[in-house]
């Protein structure tokens, strides 16, 4: 993904976007997913789950499933019936559990059940798409990547750190203006802050880290 280097942005531009960083790594150091895992594995599979659904539905459902399966091979012992069945309070669960169901037998079948680390096979895998692949890449400390959602696509707007239309735009304005010492948590910064803070509706400038810093706070303010 070509990206939008930080060093066509006027100075003034790159002290801005620093600041914002500095000020989301001392108020959280190390900010991490909200979902709940201990392995590779056990973070694939939420992030699948995760679409058009909350982190607090799918931790409760894994709380319950990976009581019976929290390795590839128990997935599979478990069957799409079986895991349909522990998931179905979560949006689309159907096909999410023929995808885990599948990417569980290619983890056996390819990787020794093992989540292979590289983003090329976790995109071949069902159900992984660039931004899932972000997600566990991310997390897991292996590639500073940056994954595009709602809360993200928002903030970056917000805050004009991108005027991108599209998930890919903003991920590529992201992954240019990012401070590189800070790209690690980037992702999770953003999506935090769009989650509590600057929610859709009513975004909380009052208690905000870096209102002074957003050339968007007027539009907000009064209502």
């Amino acid at each position: 993904m070509v990206a939008v280097m930080t060093k066509t942005l006027p100075p003034r531009e790159r002290r801005r976007i620093a600041e914002i960083f500095d000020r989301f790594a001392a108020a959280s150091p190390d900010p991490r997913t909200e979902l709940a895992y201990a392995s590779p594995f056990t973070l694939l599979v939420p992030v699948v789950l995760s679409a058009h659904a909350t982190d607090v539905s799918v931790n409760k459902a894994t709380a319950r499933l990976y009581e019976v399966a929290d390795t590839p091979a128990a997935m599979i012992a478990l069957g799409e019936a079986g895991l349909t069945t522990l998931i179905a309070s979560i949006g689309l669960f159907r096909t999410k559990a023929r995808n885990v169901i599948a990417l569980s037998r290619i983890l056996m079948e390819q990787y020794a059940g093992e989540v292979p680390l590289s983003r090329a096979a976790l995109q071949a895998l069902p159900g992984v798409g660039r931004k899932t692949a972000s997600v566990v890449l991310n997390e897991l400390g292996v590639e500073g990547a940056v994954a595009v959602d709602t809360h993200v696509f928002r903030v970056a707007h917000r805050l004009k750190l991108s005027a991108g239309k599209t998930p890919e735009q903003v991920e590529a304005d992201l992954l240019g203006r990012t401070p590189p010492d800070r790209l690690t948590r980037a992702h999770h910064w953003l999506i935090l802050h769009g989650r509590y803070v600057c929610v859709a509706r009513k975004p909380r400038c009052a208690v905000c880290l870096v209102a002074d810093l957003c050339p968007s706070r007027e539009l907000f303010l009064g209502g």
